[in-house]
């Protein structure tokens, strides 16, 4: 090599040595804090690489199944006071009907035998059994019926009112959907009182 050729590569080495000395450190990233123990909303956070997954706190939510809206309540809250499973609600054409807690609406089946469930595999994914997971179920002050339970095949516990087996439509989007009134002639809103 040239001696013009080690002087030009001895004076590059030696300032980029110098530059790294010269930089201050990179910060390093710090660990989130975590998550609060109570629910809340999902939160994506952004990296050198675009959007990380949302994270979520909390149990992930029982799947009935694919179509079918979550309908297992547990009537006691973590500080051991009562809350209902079943509530009222007013609807402008029907009056008032029984509803879960999240306002969804509830369903009888006309072929259901007094107390007893008739409604099993596919007939259950579209009308999923209002289930309770422990206890009996409590309704609002003032309820007119009496609410109980009813044990079904798989040994689950299905509420009921005034002996009635309790249901969902799997078709019933949002809280006030009424879209199951009179299916098939066979099933029906929960009046109140009824």
């Amino acid at each position: 090599m040239s001696r013009l050729t080690l002087i030009v590569a001895g004076t590059f080495l030696a300032s980029q040595v110098l530059l790294a000395c010269a930089s201050p450190a990179a910060p390093q990233p710090t660990a989130a804090p975590a998550a609060p123990a109570a629910s809340a909303p999902a939160v994506a956070t952004v990296g050198p690489y675009g959007a990380a997954p949302a994270a979520t706190a909390g149990p992930a939510p029982t799947v009935v199944a694919a179509s079918a809206p979550v309908t297992t309540a547990t009537p006691a809250t973590s500080t051991g006071t009562s809350a209902p499973v079943v509530q009222i609600a007013k609807d402008a054409k029907l009056g008032e009907i029984l509803t879960d807690t999240r306002g969804m609406t509830l369903y009888r089946f006309a072929n259901d035998a007094a107390g007893t469930s008739s409604c099993y595999d596919q007939c259950a994914q579209n009308w999923p059994p209002l289930l309770v997971t422990a206890g009996k179920p409590i309704g609002p002050a003032g309820l007119a019926g009496q609410l109980g339970v009813t044990t079904r095949k798989d040994g689950s516990k299905q509420a009921t009112y005034n002996g009635v087996p309790l249901y969902h439509f799997a078709k019933d989007q949002k809280p006030g959907d009424t879209t199951g009134q009179n299916v098939g002639n066979v099933w029906f809103v929960v009046p109140e009182g009824n």
